[in-house]
């Protein structure tokens, strides 16, 4: 009986189940078990299960007739005497069941309940303890390094989550028995089996971080407007302050940089560019395009989300970045297809046309009155898309792929300053 209770120890603990919970599950499966064994006693029989006395033990009640018994519910005063000297007709006795003689059929019911019941427990207690979470930064261990498919198993809780390579920093070498902090994606398959999907690329663990790293932006006072990221390479966030008093670009730096950095280093160097948010288009996107400056920018469609922005002929691959990253950030920071031109033509030296006071950006369409966040996301990628694309060819007819990538880094570093 030893050996029970040692694997109904072992069961719980595997399971992350309390002892008292688990024990009421086997008692229901051993009633169900006994009844099938008993199908005349299934209203008398007994299940006692004791972890602390290590007792486990089955009974039938007897009622107590002076008579022949007709059937295992009834027993003789005199039998049962001999079992309980106070024994009295019209009252009962316990007899006890011999577990090992159940049978195979009703210990493998038993087994298979038992089963199922830890299934919908795990269940229960991972959407309990997850759901709650979902879109949230969690902080867990990683336990393992799966070789050759580079997965990482990490614990939270006592619940292993696993994240896949994929779903890691390109370029991040993870250890184990180290913490590291992951974004919960959403649940799938609530209804059988859980699964918590994790994410260190996904955009909203960087907002995630400076949320706790930033006091104010936690408490509302600094809004993080819009974020766009290329994990493992830049990110770019749009932040904005609901008071006057409080600069949002300096809050999330922090004092000498302390806030950021711990973002930074959290990401594993990723670059960050903070930009303050406006909720002037024109504005807006020229501050996404950081670290490069801009001279003027159009709208040249609502309806499409397009605009153009010229640029000084020596800045034009800054505002463009490397393999047009920084317009692609741009873009997607701001839902917008941006269009860059240099200040000058390079064949005519003329200025470009769109530094011209008459041009002007159109005027903004009619606020709809509903938006799903499909579309705005759909229009982003578009966005970034169709820029990466147009402004690469821009790039390479203007600067050289060097210079791009060596003033990019430089005006970056003094972005982040």
């Amino acid at each position: 009986m030893d050996n029970f209770f040692d694997a109904l120890k072992m069961l719980g603990e595997e399971n992350s189940v309390e002892t008292e919970l688990l024990v009421e599950k086997v008692k229901s499966a051993m009633l169900k078990a006994a009844k099938r064994a008993y199908p005349h006693s299934e209203d008398r029989i007994r299940v006692e299960i004791d972890p602390a006395q290590k007792k486990f033990a089955m009974y039938i009640v007897q009622e107590i007739i002076d008579d022949e018994p007709i059937d295992e519910n009834e027993i003789n005063i005199d039998t049962a005497k001999t079992i309980d000297p106070n024994a009295v007709v019209g009252g009962t006795i316990l007899k006890e069941i011999d577990i090992s003689k159940l049978g195979r059929m009703a210990a493998l019911s038993a087994k298979q309940s038992i089963k199922g019941d830890l299934r919908e427990i795990n269940r229960e207690q991972m959407l309990e303890k997850f759901e709650g979470k979902e879109r949230e930064c969690i902080t867990a261990k990683i336990t393992q390094i799966e070789p050759g498919r580079g997965t990482a198993t990490v614990i939270y809780e006592g619940t292993e989550l696993y994240l896949f390579k994929n779903e890691q920093i390109p370029g991040e070498v993870l250890e184990e028995d180290t913490y590291i902090k992951v974004y919960i994606t959403g649940i799938v398959c609530k209804t059988k089996k859980p699964i918590v999907k994790i994410s260190r690329t996904h955009k909203d663990l960087v907002k995630r971080l400076f949320e706790m790293e930033v006091p104010e932006i936690y408490e509302g006072t600094v809004q993080v407007k819009a974020v766009s990221r290329e994990a493992g390479s830049r990110t770019k966030i749009a932040v904005w302050s609901t008071d006057a008093n409080v600069d949002a670009v300096g809050s999330c730096i922090g004092a000498r940089r302390s806030r950021i950095s711990a973002v930074v280093n959290e990401l594993n160097g990723e670059k960050i560019d903070i930009i303050p948010w406006s909720e002037k288009p024109e504005e807006f996107i020229a501050r996404a395009l950081a670290p490069a400056d801009v001279l003027k920018a159009i709208i040249t469609s609502y309806e499409e989300k397009t605009c153009t922005v010229v640029v000084p002929n020596n800045q034009l691959s800054l505002a463009i970045g490397n393999k047009g990253q920084n317009a692609k950030l741009a873009a997607k920071l701001t839902g917008f297809k941006i269009d860059i031109k240099p200040q000058f033509d390079a064949a005519t030296g003329e200025p470009a046309p769109e530094l011209s006071d008459d041009v002007k950006s159109v005027e903004p369409m009619p606020e709809p009155e509903t938006e799903t966040v499909e579309t705005a996301e759909e229009t982003q990628e578009t966005a970034a898309a169709e820029t990466a694309g147009e402004t690469q060819e821009t790039a390479a007819a203007e600067t050289g792929e060097e210079t791009q990538e060596t003033t990019a880094s430089e005006a970056g570093e003094e972005t982040e300053e």
